[in-house]
């Protein structure tokens, strides 16, 4: 049961945040998006295998040496047997990140919805988002644009405003009737004020307005404030992710 919901999980998570390249290889998914974020830029175990990992592994070095990047292995906790693999290939873990879900079937958040921008449309939310995430690489902004741009399940944005200005920002993707809740940023201004759980509890209120029956997340496990948050909004732990590098580059998101 919990191989099927890791799976399932995994998939949804690949369909809400999109690389901008793919291939799939003997139930592996291979993502390429110029090197910006592990998430969008690495191998992650959908579906049953027939090859041998140990045997797929230099074929996936290969791919992504041809677009200049290291290889790097998406491994949850059931993939216990990649996982050593690697570990005896000489890749490293790192970024272990909590997979964490929340049922929204008794939940009533609508009253955190007021002074709120929604849109499914990201073109005015983006240049805040970019401001407070401190993305100011045109470049970077360009490879994100791109790639919210190939989203194909039912997406909303929300921005939370404070004095008259959006100051806190989240996204979320809606998948079979689950809300991936991302891009969870508040501006540095204005933090400690509660503002980073009303935008959460405004943008679950508005998935659930639009069909979903559950949300889940992805939060790296030193990030013990937004860990906090989410326990306290309801979410519970499902199973873990990490890294599995030889090199270590860039932003391990």
């Amino acid at each position: 049961m919990i191989q099927e919901k890791v799976r399932f999980l995994e998939e949804a998570a690949a369909n809400g945040h999109v690389a901008l390249n793919m291939t799939q290889y003997d139930g592996w998914l291979l993502r390429f998006s110029e090197g910006y974020t592990n998430r969008a830029n690495s191998v992650s175990v959908i579906y049953p295998s027939v090859i041998p990992p140990g045997e797929k592994i230099p074929y996936v070095e290969r791919c992504y040496a041809k677009h200049g990047l290291p290889a790097v292995f998406k491994v949850t906790d059931i993939d216990t047997e990649l996982n050593s693999i690697l570990e005896n290939s000489g890749y490293l873990q790192v970024t272990p990140t909590d997979v964490m879900e929340l049922s929204l079937e008794n939940t009533d958040f609508g009253d955190f919805m007021t002074d709120c921008i929604f849109a499914s449309d990201p073109k005015e939310w983006l240049p805040y988002y970019f401001r407070y995430e401190k993305i100011e690489d045109e470049g970077k902004q360009d490879i994100f644009r791109r790639m919210l741009s190939k989203v194909t399940p039912d997406t909303v944005y929300v921005s939370v405003v404070n004095d008259g200005k959006p100051v806190a920002c989240a996204s979320a993707a809606i998948d079979r009737g689950f809300a991936l809740i991302q891009n969870v940023i508040v501006s540095e201004e204005v933090r400690g004020r509660g503002l980073g759980e009303k935008l959460c509890r405004a943008l679950i209120a508005k998935v659930k307005e639009q069909g979903a029956d559950h949300a889940f997340l992805q939060v790296v496990r030193s990030n013990e404030i937004a860990l906090n948050l989410y326990k306290k909004l309801g979410f519970k732990k499902v199973y873990t992710y990490w890294y599995m590098k030889k090199v270590i580059a860039g932003a391990d998101r």
